[in-house]
């Protein structure tokens, strides 16, 4: 799903996973940008995404993932795309966001009594809500619901997602042609400094 102020790799970065598993037998035989309306969305960063189908027109779907952004501080207020969120996850098999994504499946009444996570900037924000158990860590699942962190973390959550859906050697499959094998390194002071989730931070 995009709206405007959309984070970029939010939603591209899963995107690319699942279209690397379409390709596979079994995966996903439709993967689609869904924007209020079909006209061009400005993401986060700048870029212009053009949506392949609105609210109007998207069929029911097996899985919504639900990005982040800026926008997503605006967006919890829209009717339209809170209404759409919540009667997808109606029949959805499961719903996934990244990052403040999260803040529009709250508003959509998925994560009352949910375990979940977001951008480490955004942990107390979410917390404030009152009704979610806060996690610091890159992904978590709460049965049909799924959360990721910041930004990058859609990828791995995408990854995990595919893995117990379809299986390890197809998520392998999917991980072998992204090149996804992540660094280690953590570079400077940044992650020390006390700033993070508990998940990455170095002291």
């Amino acid at each position: 799903m995009l709206f405007p102020g959309v984070e970029e790799l939010d939603a591209i970065g899963p995107w690319e996973m699942a279209a690397l598993w379409a390709r596979q037998s079994g995966g996903p035989e439709q993967c689609l940008m869904i924007g209020q309306g079909e006209g061009p969305i400005t993401c986060a960063k700048g870029l212009v995404l053009l949506p392949q189908a609105s609210f109007a027109t998207a069929p029911p779907l097996d899985v919504l993932l639900v990005p982040g952004g800026l926008g997503t501080r605006t967006e919890v207020n829209n009717a339209a795309l809170i209404t759409f969120i919540r009667q997808q996850a109606a029949c959805c098999r499961a719903v996934l966001s990244v990052c403040t994504g999260a803040f529009l499946l709250h508003a959509a009444g998925l994560l009352s009594g949910k375990r979940a996570t977001t951008h480490w900037a955004s942990l107390e924000r979410l917390r404030a809500l009152g009704d979610v158990e806060v996690v610091e860590e890159r992904f978590t699942r709460d049965g049909a619901i799924w959360t990721a962190a910041g930004i990058s973390s859609g990828i791995d959550l995408t990854l995990q997602f595919i893995a117990e859906t379809a299986g390890e050697e197809v998520a392998a499959q999917v991980q072998l042609e992204a090149e996804y094998f992540p660094s280690t390194k953590i570079y400077g002071a940044a992650a020390s400094c006390g700033k993070g989730a508990a998940y990455f931070q170095t002291s």
